[in-house]
Protein backbone atom coordinates (compact mmCIF):
# COMPACT_ATOMS: atom_id res chain seq x y z
CA UNK A 1 0.00 0.00 0.00
CA UNK A 2 1.36 3.44 -0.89
CA UNK A 3 2.07 5.93 2.00
CA UNK A 4 -0.61 8.47 0.81
CA UNK A 5 -3.24 5.72 0.89
CA UNK A 6 -2.19 4.63 4.39
CA UNK A 7 -2.35 8.19 5.74
CA UNK A 8 -5.76 8.88 4.19
CA UNK A 9 -7.19 5.62 5.52
CA UNK A 10 -5.71 6.21 8.96
CA UNK A 11 -7.28 9.65 9.41
CA UNK A 12 -10.61 8.41 8.03
CA UNK A 13 -10.60 5.40 10.37
CA UNK A 14 -9.85 7.63 13.38
CA UNK A 15 -12.76 9.86 12.38
CA UNK A 16 -15.10 6.85 12.41
CA UNK A 17 -14.06 5.83 15.94
CA UNK A 18 -14.38 9.36 17.33
CA UNK A 19 -17.77 9.88 15.70
CA UNK A 20 -19.05 6.66 17.26
CA UNK A 21 -17.98 7.66 20.77
CA UNK A 22 -19.40 11.19 20.49
CA UNK A 23 -22.72 9.97 19.12
CA UNK A 24 -23.19 7.56 22.03
CA UNK A 25 -22.32 10.22 24.64
CA UNK A 26 -24.63 12.85 23.14
CA UNK A 27 -27.57 10.43 22.93
CA UNK A 28 -27.14 9.44 26.55
CA UNK A 29 -26.84 13.01 27.87
CA UNK A 30 -29.62 14.27 25.58
CA UNK A 31 -32.06 11.65 26.87
CA UNK A 32 -31.11 12.36 30.52
CA UNK A 33 -31.48 16.13 30.17
CA UNK A 34 -34.29 16.25 27.62
CA UNK A 35 -32.37 18.93 25.68
CA UNK A 36 -33.47 19.09 22.05
CA UNK A 37 -30.27 21.01 21.29
CA UNK A 38 -28.17 18.11 22.57
CA UNK A 39 -30.40 15.54 20.89
CA UNK A 40 -30.09 17.46 17.62
CA UNK A 41 -26.34 17.38 18.08
CA UNK A 42 -26.60 13.64 18.77
CA UNK A 43 -28.49 13.20 15.52
CA UNK A 44 -25.92 15.35 13.82
CA UNK A 45 -23.13 13.18 15.26
CA UNK A 46 -25.01 10.09 14.11
CA UNK A 47 -24.94 11.55 10.65
CA UNK A 48 -21.24 12.28 11.16
CA UNK A 49 -20.72 8.61 12.00
CA UNK A 50 -22.53 7.48 8.86
CA UNK A 51 -20.63 10.03 6.78
CA UNK A 52 -17.31 9.01 8.34
CA UNK A 53 -18.01 5.36 7.54
CA UNK A 54 -18.93 6.27 3.96
CA UNK A 55 -15.79 8.41 3.68
CA UNK A 56 -13.58 5.62 4.96
CA UNK A 57 -15.12 3.17 2.49
CA UNK A 58 -14.84 5.63 -0.39
CA UNK A 59 -11.17 6.38 0.37
CA UNK A 60 -10.40 2.65 0.30
CA UNK A 61 -12.03 2.27 -3.12
CA UNK A 62 -11.00 5.63 -4.65
CA UNK A 63 -7.27 4.96 -4.28
CA UNK A 64 -7.39 1.78 -6.33
CA UNK A 65 -5.39 2.13 -9.56
CA UNK A 66 -7.13 2.45 -12.92
CA UNK A 67 -8.10 -0.82 -14.57
CA UNK A 68 -9.67 -2.01 -17.81
CA UNK A 69 -13.21 -1.27 -16.63
CA UNK A 70 -12.27 2.06 -15.00
CA UNK A 71 -9.58 3.64 -17.21
CA UNK A 72 -9.89 6.98 -15.41
CA UNK A 73 -9.59 5.42 -11.96
CA UNK A 74 -12.09 5.13 -9.12
CA UNK A 75 -11.82 8.69 -7.78
CA UNK A 76 -15.49 9.61 -8.23
CA UNK A 77 -16.40 7.19 -5.47
CA UNK A 78 -15.29 9.99 -3.14
CA UNK A 79 -17.73 12.38 -4.80
CA UNK A 80 -20.58 9.88 -4.49
CA UNK A 81 -19.73 9.57 -0.79
CA UNK A 82 -19.96 13.35 -0.40
CA UNK A 83 -23.34 13.33 -2.17
CA UNK A 84 -24.61 10.66 0.24
CA UNK A 85 -23.37 12.76 3.17
CA UNK A 86 -25.28 15.76 1.83
CA UNK A 87 -28.52 13.80 1.50
CA UNK A 88 -28.25 12.39 5.04
CA UNK A 89 -27.54 15.83 6.44
CA UNK A 90 -30.59 17.39 4.79
CA UNK A 91 -32.90 14.62 6.09
CA UNK A 92 -31.56 15.04 9.62
CA UNK A 93 -31.97 18.82 9.44
CA UNK A 94 -35.59 18.41 8.39
CA UNK A 95 -36.31 16.21 11.41
CA UNK A 96 -34.60 18.65 13.79
CA UNK A 97 -36.51 21.64 12.40
CA UNK A 98 -39.80 19.77 12.71
CA UNK A 99 -39.20 18.84 16.35
CA UNK A 100 -37.97 22.35 17.24
CA UNK A 101 -41.10 23.96 15.77
CA UNK A 102 -43.27 21.45 17.60
CA UNK A 103 -41.64 22.36 20.94
CA UNK A 104 -41.95 26.07 20.23
CA UNK A 105 -45.59 26.12 19.17
CA UNK A 106 -47.27 22.84 20.16
CA UNK A 107 -45.77 21.25 23.27
CA UNK A 108 -43.19 22.74 25.59
CA UNK A 109 -40.58 20.29 26.84
CA UNK A 110 -38.55 20.96 29.96
CA UNK A 111 -34.79 20.77 29.81
CA UNK A 112 -32.72 19.49 32.74
CA UNK A 113 -29.37 21.21 32.51
CA UNK A 114 -26.46 19.44 34.23
CA UNK A 115 -22.69 19.42 34.24
CA UNK A 116 -22.86 16.32 32.04
CA UNK A 117 -24.61 18.36 29.37
CA UNK A 118 -21.90 21.02 29.41
CA UNK A 119 -19.16 18.44 29.66
CA UNK A 120 -20.19 16.38 26.66
CA UNK A 121 -20.75 19.47 24.48
CA UNK A 122 -17.41 21.05 25.40
CA UNK A 123 -15.65 17.73 24.85
CA UNK A 124 -17.40 17.47 21.48
CA UNK A 125 -16.13 20.93 20.50
CA UNK A 126 -12.54 20.05 21.39
CA UNK A 127 -12.64 16.69 19.59
CA UNK A 128 -14.35 18.14 16.50
CA UNK A 129 -11.73 20.91 16.30
CA UNK A 130 -8.86 18.41 16.46
CA UNK A 131 -10.25 15.98 13.90
CA UNK A 132 -11.35 18.79 11.54
CA UNK A 133 -7.76 20.04 11.52
CA UNK A 134 -6.36 16.53 10.96
CA UNK A 135 -8.80 15.81 8.13
CA UNK A 136 -8.20 19.22 6.52
CA UNK A 137 -4.42 18.74 6.59
CA UNK A 138 -4.59 15.35 4.87
CA UNK A 139 -7.29 16.57 2.44
CA UNK A 140 -5.10 19.48 1.31
CA UNK A 141 -2.04 17.24 1.10
CA UNK A 142 -3.69 14.69 -1.20
CA UNK A 143 -6.51 16.83 -2.70
CA UNK A 144 -9.19 14.48 -1.32
CA UNK A 145 -12.72 15.85 -1.67
CA UNK A 146 -14.21 13.22 0.64
CA UNK A 147 -11.82 14.10 3.47
CA UNK A 148 -12.26 17.82 2.76
CA UNK A 149 -16.03 17.43 3.05
CA UNK A 150 -15.63 15.67 6.40
CA UNK A 151 -13.24 18.37 7.62
CA UNK A 152 -15.65 21.17 6.70
CA UNK A 153 -18.52 19.26 8.22
CA UNK A 154 -16.78 18.78 11.56
CA UNK A 155 -15.56 22.38 11.62
CA UNK A 156 -19.18 23.57 11.47
CA UNK A 157 -20.09 21.10 14.22
CA UNK A 158 -17.92 23.18 16.55
CA UNK A 159 -20.11 26.24 15.94
CA UNK A 160 -23.25 24.14 16.30
CA UNK A 161 -22.08 22.77 19.62
CA UNK A 162 -21.29 26.31 20.78
CA UNK A 163 -24.85 27.37 19.97
CA UNK A 164 -26.22 24.41 21.95
CA UNK A 165 -24.09 25.39 24.98
CA UNK A 166 -25.39 28.96 24.64
CA UNK A 167 -28.95 27.57 24.56
CA UNK A 168 -28.36 25.59 27.78
CA UNK A 169 -27.02 28.71 29.48
CA UNK A 170 -30.13 30.64 28.41
CA UNK A 171 -32.38 27.91 29.84
CA UNK A 172 -30.58 28.08 33.20
CA UNK A 173 -30.84 31.87 33.23
CA UNK A 174 -34.59 31.60 32.51
CA UNK A 175 -35.11 29.17 35.42
CA UNK A 176 -32.99 31.04 37.98
CA UNK A 177 -33.98 34.64 37.23
CA UNK A 178 -37.48 33.92 35.97
CA UNK A 179 -37.17 35.04 32.34
CA UNK A 180 -39.77 32.88 30.57
CA UNK A 181 -38.80 34.27 27.19
CA UNK A 182 -35.42 32.57 27.48
CA UNK A 183 -37.04 29.17 28.03
CA UNK A 184 -37.31 28.70 24.28
CA UNK A 185 -33.55 29.07 23.85
CA UNK A 186 -32.98 25.32 23.51
CA UNK A 187 -35.24 24.68 20.47
CA UNK A 188 -34.03 27.97 18.95
CA UNK A 189 -30.45 26.78 19.34
CA UNK A 190 -31.50 23.56 17.61
CA UNK A 191 -32.91 25.63 14.73
CA UNK A 192 -29.60 27.48 14.41
CA UNK A 193 -27.72 24.15 14.35
CA UNK A 194 -30.07 22.93 11.64
CA UNK A 195 -29.62 26.18 9.68
CA UNK A 196 -25.83 25.86 9.74
CA UNK A 197 -26.09 22.23 8.68
CA UNK A 198 -28.42 23.08 5.79
CA UNK A 199 -26.06 25.80 4.54
CA UNK A 200 -23.07 23.48 4.66
CA UNK A 201 -24.93 20.59 3.04
CA UNK A 202 -26.14 22.77 0.14
CA UNK A 203 -22.62 24.03 -0.47
CA UNK A 204 -21.18 20.52 -0.35
CA UNK A 205 -23.99 19.25 -2.54
CA UNK A 206 -23.29 21.84 -5.24
CA UNK A 207 -19.58 21.05 -5.29
CA UNK A 208 -20.28 17.34 -5.45
CA UNK A 209 -22.76 17.65 -8.30
CA UNK A 210 -20.34 19.91 -10.17
CA UNK A 211 -17.67 17.20 -10.02
CA UNK A 212 -20.08 14.43 -10.99
CA UNK A 213 -21.20 16.35 -14.09
CA UNK A 214 -17.56 17.18 -14.97
CA UNK A 215 -17.79 20.92 -14.32
CA UNK A 216 -14.37 22.57 -14.48
CA UNK A 217 -13.00 23.44 -11.02
CA UNK A 218 -13.25 27.19 -10.49
CA UNK A 219 -10.12 29.09 -11.50
CA UNK A 220 -8.10 26.02 -12.47
CA UNK A 221 -8.39 26.56 -16.24
CA UNK A 222 -7.22 30.17 -15.87
CA UNK A 223 -4.18 29.14 -13.82
CA UNK A 224 -3.27 26.44 -16.35
CA UNK A 225 -3.71 28.89 -19.25
CA UNK A 226 -1.37 31.38 -17.55
CA UNK A 227 1.28 28.70 -16.89
CA UNK A 228 1.10 27.30 -20.44
CA UNK A 229 1.38 30.77 -21.98
CA UNK A 230 4.88 31.02 -20.49
CA UNK A 231 6.16 27.91 -22.30
CA UNK A 232 8.36 28.84 -25.29
CA UNK A 233 7.06 27.39 -28.54
CA UNK A 234 3.33 27.55 -27.74
CA UNK A 235 1.73 29.91 -30.25
CA UNK A 236 -1.90 29.54 -29.19
CA UNK A 237 -4.06 27.63 -26.71
CA UNK A 238 -6.92 26.24 -28.78
CA UNK A 239 -8.65 24.33 -25.98
CA UNK A 240 -8.25 23.66 -22.27
CA UNK A 241 -10.55 21.08 -20.71
CA UNK A 242 -10.33 20.26 -17.02
CA UNK A 243 -12.35 17.88 -14.91
CA UNK A 244 -11.87 16.34 -11.50
CA UNK A 245 -12.32 12.77 -10.30
CA UNK A 246 -11.79 12.31 -6.60
CA UNK A 247 -8.54 14.04 -5.72
CA UNK A 248 -7.12 13.96 -9.24
CA UNK A 249 -7.37 16.43 -12.10
CA UNK A 250 -7.68 15.32 -15.72
CA UNK A 251 -6.39 17.99 -18.09
CA UNK A 252 -6.85 17.93 -21.88
CA UNK A 253 -4.95 20.58 -23.86
CA UNK A 254 -4.92 21.34 -27.57
CA UNK A 255 -2.16 23.74 -28.57
CA UNK A 256 -0.90 25.31 -31.79
CA UNK A 257 2.85 25.10 -32.37
CA UNK A 258 5.08 26.48 -35.10
CA UNK A 259 4.73 24.54 -38.35
CA UNK A 260 7.58 22.52 -39.86
CA UNK A 261 9.29 21.83 -36.54
CA UNK A 262 10.70 18.34 -35.90
CA UNK A 263 8.57 15.91 -33.95
CA UNK A 264 11.23 15.86 -31.25
CA UNK A 265 10.84 19.62 -30.76
CA UNK A 266 7.04 19.35 -30.62
CA UNK A 267 7.41 16.58 -28.03
CA UNK A 268 9.80 18.74 -25.99
CA UNK A 269 7.26 21.59 -25.99
CA UNK A 270 4.50 19.18 -24.95
CA UNK A 271 6.69 17.84 -22.13
CA UNK A 272 7.35 21.39 -20.91
CA UNK A 273 3.60 22.12 -20.93
CA UNK A 274 2.91 18.94 -18.96
CA UNK A 275 5.60 19.87 -16.42
CA UNK A 276 3.98 23.29 -15.91
CA UNK A 277 0.58 21.70 -15.25
CA UNK A 278 2.12 19.20 -12.82
CA UNK A 279 3.65 22.09 -10.89
CA UNK A 280 0.07 23.25 -10.22
CA UNK A 281 -1.34 19.76 -9.57
CA UNK A 282 1.34 17.05 -9.07
CA UNK A 283 -1.11 14.14 -9.48
CA UNK A 284 -2.83 15.47 -12.61
CA UNK A 285 -3.33 13.30 -15.69
CA UNK A 286 -2.30 15.54 -18.61
CA UNK A 287 -2.95 14.96 -22.32
CA UNK A 288 -1.40 17.44 -24.77
CA UNK A 289 -2.50 17.49 -28.41
CA UNK A 290 -0.29 19.65 -30.65
CA UNK A 291 -1.34 20.98 -34.06
CA UNK A 292 0.92 22.88 -36.47
CA UNK A 293 0.21 26.47 -37.39
CA UNK A 294 -1.06 26.64 -40.96
CA UNK A 295 1.45 28.73 -42.96
CA UNK A 296 0.03 31.88 -44.52
CA UNK A 297 -0.41 32.01 -48.27
CA UNK A 298 2.53 34.42 -48.48
CA UNK A 299 4.88 31.95 -46.74
CA UNK A 300 5.58 29.84 -49.81
CA UNK A 301 8.74 28.15 -48.49
CA UNK A 302 6.99 27.19 -45.25
CA UNK A 303 4.06 25.77 -47.22
CA UNK A 304 6.44 23.62 -49.26
CA UNK A 305 8.11 22.34 -46.09
CA UNK A 306 4.69 21.60 -44.61
CA UNK A 307 3.73 19.50 -47.64
CA UNK A 308 6.96 17.51 -47.39
CA UNK A 309 6.56 17.04 -43.62
CA UNK A 310 3.04 15.65 -44.07
CA UNK A 311 4.53 12.95 -46.30
CA UNK A 312 7.28 12.34 -43.71
CA UNK A 313 9.95 13.49 -46.18
CA UNK A 314 13.11 15.12 -44.89
CA UNK A 315 14.05 18.09 -47.06
CA UNK A 316 16.57 20.93 -46.82
CA UNK A 317 17.93 23.78 -48.92
CA UNK A 318 14.43 24.71 -50.10
CA UNK A 319 14.52 27.74 -52.38
CA UNK A 320 12.10 29.45 -54.76
CA UNK A 321 12.52 32.09 -57.47
CA UNK A 322 10.12 33.70 -59.94
CA UNK A 323 10.55 33.20 -63.70
CA UNK A 324 8.05 34.70 -66.15
CA UNK A 325 5.28 35.01 -63.61
CA UNK A 326 5.72 31.45 -62.36
CA UNK A 327 7.63 30.24 -59.30
CA UNK A 328 10.33 27.62 -59.71
CA UNK A 329 11.21 25.53 -56.64
CA UNK A 330 14.33 23.54 -55.86
CA UNK A 331 15.01 21.40 -52.82
CA UNK A 332 17.12 18.52 -51.54
CA UNK A 333 15.24 15.33 -50.62
CA UNK A 334 16.94 12.95 -48.18
CA UNK A 335 16.23 9.25 -48.86
CA UNK A 336 17.42 5.85 -47.69
CA UNK A 337 20.88 5.25 -49.22
CA UNK A 338 19.84 1.72 -50.28
CA UNK A 339 16.72 2.84 -52.16
CA UNK A 340 16.63 2.01 -55.91
CA UNK A 341 16.64 4.95 -58.33
CA UNK A 342 13.24 4.09 -59.81
CA UNK A 343 11.71 4.02 -56.31
CA UNK A 344 13.45 7.24 -55.28
CA UNK A 345 12.33 8.96 -58.49
CA UNK A 346 8.76 7.85 -57.85
CA UNK A 347 8.80 9.41 -54.38
CA UNK A 348 10.29 12.62 -55.75
CA UNK A 349 7.63 12.76 -58.51
CA UNK A 350 4.85 12.30 -55.96
CA UNK A 351 6.21 15.15 -53.85
CA UNK A 352 6.61 17.35 -56.94
CA UNK A 353 3.02 16.73 -58.03
CA UNK A 354 1.61 17.44 -54.57
CA UNK A 355 3.50 20.74 -54.33
CA UNK A 356 2.19 21.83 -57.73
CA UNK A 357 -1.39 20.84 -56.90
CA UNK A 358 -1.52 22.65 -53.57
CA UNK A 359 0.42 25.76 -54.59
CA UNK A 360 -0.97 26.97 -57.90
CA UNK A 361 1.71 29.57 -58.57
CA UNK A 362 4.47 26.92 -58.58
CA UNK A 363 5.58 25.89 -62.06
CA UNK A 364 8.70 23.75 -62.08
CA UNK A 365 9.93 21.71 -59.10
CA UNK A 366 13.54 20.51 -59.20
CA UNK A 367 14.24 17.85 -56.57
CA UNK A 368 17.82 16.82 -55.84
CA UNK A 369 18.16 13.33 -54.32
CA UNK A 370 20.56 12.91 -51.41
CA UNK A 371 21.35 9.83 -49.30
CA UNK A 372 20.19 10.22 -45.73
CA UNK A 373 22.96 9.56 -43.23
CA UNK A 374 21.57 7.06 -40.77
CA UNK A 375 24.64 5.77 -38.95
CA UNK A 376 28.05 6.87 -37.72
CA UNK A 377 30.74 6.46 -40.34
CA UNK A 378 34.28 5.35 -39.47
CA UNK A 379 37.07 7.84 -40.15
CA UNK A 380 40.85 8.08 -39.97
CA UNK A 381 42.87 11.18 -39.24
CA UNK A 382 44.61 12.55 -42.32
CA UNK A 383 47.52 14.22 -40.58
CA UNK A 384 49.52 15.51 -43.56
CA UNK A 385 46.33 16.65 -45.29
CA UNK A 386 45.28 18.62 -42.18
CA UNK A 387 48.55 20.51 -42.18
CA UNK A 388 48.25 21.50 -45.83
CA UNK A 389 44.56 22.40 -45.37
CA UNK A 390 45.34 24.72 -42.49
CA UNK A 391 48.13 26.53 -44.34
CA UNK A 392 46.02 26.83 -47.51
CA UNK A 393 42.99 28.07 -45.58
CA UNK A 394 45.07 30.79 -43.91
CA UNK A 395 46.13 32.10 -47.33
CA UNK A 396 42.52 31.94 -48.63
CA UNK A 397 41.12 33.62 -45.53
CA UNK A 398 43.42 36.63 -45.95
CA UNK A 399 41.66 37.37 -49.25
CA UNK A 400 38.08 37.16 -47.89
CA UNK A 401 36.59 40.26 -46.25
CA UNK A 402 35.17 39.67 -42.77
CA UNK A 403 37.27 36.60 -41.82
CA UNK A 404 39.34 37.49 -38.77
CA UNK A 405 40.79 34.08 -37.84
CA UNK A 406 40.54 30.35 -38.59
CA UNK A 407 41.44 27.61 -36.13
CA UNK A 408 40.66 24.05 -34.97
CA UNK A 409 41.14 22.65 -38.47
CA UNK A 410 40.58 18.88 -38.66
CA UNK A 411 40.67 16.58 -41.70
CA UNK A 412 39.45 12.98 -41.64
CA UNK A 413 39.38 10.23 -44.24
CA UNK A 414 35.85 8.86 -44.60
CA UNK A 415 36.01 6.13 -47.20
CA UNK A 416 37.75 7.51 -50.32
CA UNK A 417 37.04 11.19 -49.53
CA UNK A 418 38.09 13.78 -46.98
CA UNK A 419 35.85 15.55 -44.49
CA UNK A 420 37.13 18.86 -43.13
CA UNK A 421 35.90 20.88 -40.14
CA UNK A 422 37.15 24.21 -38.88
CA UNK A 423 36.20 27.26 -36.83
CA UNK A 424 36.21 30.75 -38.34
CA UNK A 425 36.08 33.96 -36.33
CA UNK A 426 34.06 36.69 -38.02
CA UNK A 427 32.90 40.20 -37.28
CA UNK A 428 30.12 39.86 -34.63
CA UNK A 429 28.01 42.54 -36.35
CA UNK A 430 27.61 40.62 -39.62
CA UNK A 431 24.09 39.46 -40.55
CA UNK A 432 23.53 35.73 -41.05
CA UNK A 433 23.15 36.24 -44.81
CA UNK A 434 26.64 37.71 -45.08
CA UNK A 435 28.07 35.00 -42.80
CA UNK A 436 26.62 32.36 -45.11
CA UNK A 437 28.12 34.05 -48.17
CA UNK A 438 31.58 34.12 -46.57
CA UNK A 439 31.48 30.46 -45.51
CA UNK A 440 30.15 29.40 -48.91
CA UNK A 441 33.02 31.28 -50.58
CA UNK A 442 35.54 29.61 -48.27
CA UNK A 443 34.08 26.18 -48.95
CA UNK A 444 34.19 26.74 -52.74
CA UNK A 445 37.81 27.87 -52.65
CA UNK A 446 38.73 25.01 -50.37
CA UNK A 447 37.18 22.37 -52.67
CA UNK A 448 38.86 23.92 -55.70
CA UNK A 449 42.25 23.62 -54.00
CA UNK A 450 41.58 20.05 -52.78
CA UNK A 451 39.15 18.12 -55.05
CA UNK A 452 39.22 15.07 -52.76
CA UNK A 453 37.22 16.95 -50.13
CA UNK A 454 33.62 15.74 -49.94
CA UNK A 455 32.33 17.89 -47.07
CA UNK A 456 33.47 21.08 -45.39
CA UNK A 457 31.90 22.01 -42.07
CA UNK A 458 32.64 25.63 -41.12
CA UNK A 459 31.63 26.79 -37.65
CA UNK A 460 31.30 30.56 -37.68
CA UNK A 461 31.77 32.30 -34.34
CA UNK A 462 31.93 35.99 -33.37
CA UNK A 463 35.08 37.66 -32.21
CA UNK A 464 35.03 37.84 -28.37
CA UNK A 465 34.43 41.28 -26.92
CA UNK A 466 37.59 42.70 -25.38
Amino acid sequence: MQPPTREKRSVARTSVLVAGVLTALKIAVGVLTGSLGILSEAAHSGLDLAAAVATYASVRVADRPADEDHPFGHGKIENLSALLETALLLVTCALIVGEALRRLYVRHASVKVSLWAYGVMLASMVVDTLRARALSRVARKYNSQALEADALHFATDVYGSGLVVLGLIMVQVAERWKFPALGAADPIAALFVAGISIGISLRLGKRTVDVLVDAAPKGVSDRIALAVSRVPGVLHQDRIRVRQSGGRLFVDLRLTLQSNVPLEHAQAVADSVEAKVLELSPTADVVVHATPRVPASSELIERIRAIANRRNYQVHDVSAYEVGGRVNVSLDLELDPGLRLDQAHGWASDLEGEIQREIGEVGDVNIHLEPRIGQVESAETAGDVAGRMERKLERVARGVAGVLDCHAVEAHLVGPSVVVSLHCTLDPGLPVTRVHEITEDLEFRFRRAFPQISRVNIHAEPKPLS
